[in-house]
């Protein structure tokens, strides 16, 4: 028995080891760190909770930890600073995200991401990131700078700031209680080498700092699905290969994971003709990954097994052909993006009038003429 209250209680700890600490809220950041400032404000690290995310806060309504128990379990990853993160992770307590508690609504923070001193990698149900007890003393990768009269800066001793990967506590995987890979980074867990900061945070013009002048710092909107994509282009290269009735469409995505995670997005290639003055559309190509259980469509909690996946994976080259004979002068427009939300799940999730949900995301256009 000793055993037991002995696991429950480090289990407890493990899973609520942010909760003990207290964070500086993003706002202090603003008078020094004004340009990255601005771009934080405006990601969806800012904007993680489920009120400020309406795709979230749908999913997590109807969530049974919500329902049933009044939990909110997704506090680990979107509002780590919550000032009862403990009692929103406990079994047994109830703690829901309130819309009038400001460390509910900071989303994944200045100070939080810059005191990860470590991650714990874990098979399931997802890693654990372990923070600093060192208030206001944060990490960084700059290796000449200048003592802060606000904070400490630490820029040894945390290889996970420096190497990029400091991101894989909440993004390498989430894995439901049936062992499904719910949302991943990469689908085997295989993270080492990777850098995320590179490809998200890429270097852009602008000051570090109002005390430090830079010529450049790395981007803190965060080049994702939501924002910023653009950024993001040059890893996806589309080409098109003319053949004697048909032609093809290759699609090489450059990264190490699948061009879209999370199990609610759907991608599509949209291709048409332009021959004469006339636009002639032929078939939209899908690229999703459905999960499920027994034979159909599920929601994360209670899906057990991925029925379709048909998602661009990591270092593929998709081949798309079209049945289509191409005449001199022809013009092929294609289009690559993304609905944020399957539109088949728009209705169950109750989206459909949510512009974020229902909007198409052009990532990249390439036109070819003959």
């Amino acid at each position: 028995m000793k055993y037991f209250l002995f696991l429950a209680l480090s289990l407890s700890y493990l899973f609520s080891n942010n909760a003990v600490h207290t964070f500086a809220p993003s706002s202090d950041c603003k008078e020094c760190h004004t340009k990255i400032y601005d771009e934080y404000y405006t990601s969806m690290h800012a904007n993680s909770t489920p009120q400020k995310d309406p795709i979230h806060g749908s999913v997590w309504g109807m969530h049974p930890k919500n329902l049933k128990f009044e939990q909110y379990t997704c506090g680990k990853c979107h509002t780590p600073t919550a000032n009862n993160l403990d009692d929103m992770l406990t079994k047994g307590k109830k703690a829901l995200p309130m819309a009038n508690n400001e460390t509910h609504q900071t989303g994944i923070s200045c100070a939080y991401c810059h005191r990860i001193k470590s991650i714990e990698l874990h098979s399931k149900p997802s890693n654990t990131n372990i923070i600093s007890k060192q208030e206001k003393n944060y990490y960084g990768t700059l290796k000449d700078n200048i003592d802060s009269p606000y904070h400490g800066i630490i820029t040894e001793g945390n290889e996970h700031m420096a190497n990029g990967n400091v991101c894989i506590g909440c993004h390498s995987h989430k894995k439901n209680k049936r062992g499904l890979n719910v949302c991943s980074t990469n689908i085997k867990n295989e993270m080492d080498g990777a850098n995320c900061v590179s490809c998200h945070m890429p270097k852009v013009e602008g000051s570090i700092s109002e005390l430090h002048k830079t010529k450049k710092h790395s981007f803190h909107g965060f080049a994702g699905a939501h924002f910023h994509s653009n950024m993001l282009t040059k890893y996806v290269d589309i080409s098109l290969l003319r053949e004697i009735n048909d032609f093809i469409i290759n699609i090489d995505n450059r990264t190490s994971h699948a061009l879209l995670l999370h199990p609610l997005r759907m991608a599509v290639l949209k291709v048409s003709v332009t021959r004469k003055n006339k636009t002639i559309k032929l078939k939209d190509e899908v690229f999703v990954r459905v999960i499920g259980h027994n034979g159909k469509p599920a929601m994360p909690w209670k899906a057990s097994k991925t029925l379709k996946d048909t998602m661009i994976q990591a270092n593929e080259k998709r081949v798309v052909k079209y049945d289509f004979k191409l005449k001199k002068n022809d013009k092929v427009n294609v289009v690559l993006g993304w609905y944020l939300v399957n539109p088949k799940a728009l209705k169950s999730l109750k989206l459909q009038d949510k512009k974020i949900a229902t909007e198409f995301h052009e990532f990249k256009k390439k036109s070819f003429s003959f």
